[in-house]
């Protein structure tokens, strides 16, 4: 089992987009090359504008770094739910990345069909023998308030589902299918970065790490890198309902 570090940070936008340029440049110095799997949401699209900026783009080499995406809704690339669409808008329009080096999930196919083909552009990027698992340099995560992470929500098939790289779900809360990559698709990362603030995350978040093991109710708690490390980063808002937990307060 991995490496797990919970950071409290006041300047969260601004941790968040350091964390991430540090462990992108890290892995492109050891390997040449990086693969970096974003979330969706609203939590991450601050921190995606910041990175954006000229103060910040130029701090990473974006010619080597291929951007996945850990889920999506089965909606075209241009429409205001697709997490494609929220990424590319607030940081891939607006950095220098090759074309070629973004690798989406085609939320407008069948979700079956769209959930098969990312399966097999990622053994293709990664060259992976069938049944191997793909090595994200860094998976990007949000929670949300039920406890949901990527688009594993609670009480899915796709919690489950321990044999496929990527699952097509039918998430009856919401009355739609999405597409997610599975949990061990995520465990295999060499680095998972949970980005979580605000108040009403509160009470999950301490549910979550502190609370009696329960992922079927609470998916996110099955996030653990096997071999690779697993940081939440939280602001005090987010933070404030442990009680048990000792995290490291950041600037």
């Amino acid at each position: 089992m991995g490496t797990q570090q919970i950071l409290v940070a006041d300047n969260w936008t601004t941790t968040a987009a350091q964390t991430i340029v540090r462990l992108l440049t890290d892995a492109i110095a050891a390997r040449g090359v990086c693969s970096l799997a974003l979330a969706g949401g609203s939590t991450p699209r601050e921190v995606y504008r910041l990175l954006a900026t000229p103060t910040w783009r130029d701090r990473l080499d974006w010619s080597r770094v291929h951007v996945f995406w850990g889920d999506e809704r089965t909606v075209p690339p241009d429409h205001p739910d697709s997490n494609y669409r929220m990424a590319h808008e607030a940081l891939l329009a607006h950095v220098p990345i090759p074309p070629e080096n973004i690798h989406r999930m085609a939320g407008e196919q069948p979700p079956d069909v769209a959930a098969a083909a990312y399966a097999e552009e990622l053994r293709a990027h990664f060259g992976l023998p069938f049944g191997a698992w793909p090595r994200f340099d860094l998976i990007l995560l949000g929670m949300g308030d039920d406890g949901h992470t990527a688009s594993l929500f609670p009480h899915t098939d796709a919690l489950c589902d321990w044999e496929h790289l990527t699952h097509a779900l039918f998430v009856p809360k919401l009355n739609t299918w999405r597409l997610t990559l599975t949990v061990p698709t995520i465990n295999h990362a060499r680095h998972v970065l949970f980005l979580v603030r605000g108040a009403p995350k509160a009470a999950t978040v301490a549910r979550v790490l502190e609370g009696v093991f329960a992922p079927k109710t609470f998916p996110a708690m099955l996030i653990h890198p096997r071999d690779g490390t697993l940081t939440w980063l939280l602001d005090r808002d987010a933070a404030h309902q442990l009680t048990h937990t000792q995290p490291e307060y950041v600037e």
